[in-house]
């Protein structure tokens, strides 16, 4: 196996790279970030030149994924549009939508001023576990109570239930550590 470190760019994220050259990989590259460094995982016969092309790719590739769970008002508000027209007929109507912090609780909304909070923690979930929350917390501003009425609304949201059993996992994951 053959190591190398590309340098770091300080002008945008850029993570130290470990390239892993394999003889045992054939075709694929692979990248994980580890302890900070992105190791770049490429077969041993794969040229230096390309090696650097997979790490940029692979660079501009976690630093989407980085940008996409960081938490954000403006985030929050444009998928709770979207969802609000898509399940809601654009009809439900919020003061304010952003995330705080909450630790025992995955969102809330206050019925009688429309303010939905979401749980800062919540923000590096999938989007449709994201986009359940959202709806749920949407679905409160027509129910205030967890109803057949309130979970009929819920329920247009296609990945609830699913959603919900994540969360679930999530839950029973964190009380037992």
């Amino acid at each position: 196996m053959e190591h190398n470190v590309l340098e770091q760019n300080q002008n945008r994220f850029s993570p130290p790279v470990r390239i892993v050259a394999s003889r045992r990989r054939r075709r694929t590259v692979s990248a994980r970030l580890r302890s900070g460094v992105l190791e770049l995982l490429v077969p041993s016969w794969m040229p230096n030149a390309e090696r650097q092309q997979w790490a940029e790719t692979m660079r501009r590739r976690l630093e989407r994924r980085i940008e996409r769970s960081r938490p954000s008002d403006e985030r929050l508000t444009e998928r709770a549009l979207a969802l609000n027209d898509r399940h809601f007929g654009g009809r439900l109507r919020w003061t304010s939508i952003g995330f705080v912090e909450m630790a025992h609780t995955w969102g809330s909304c206050t019925f009688t001023s429309g303010a939905i909070r979401i749980a800062r923690r919540a923000a590096s979930l999938p989007d449709w576990v994201l986009d359940y929350l959202i709806v749920h917390e949407l679905a409160h501003l027509e129910q205030s109570d967890h109803g057949p009425a309130f979970h009929e609304l819920e329920n247009r949201y296609p990945q609830a239930e699913r959603a919900k059993g994540y969360l679930m996992a999530l839950d029973a994951t964190a009380t037992s550590s």
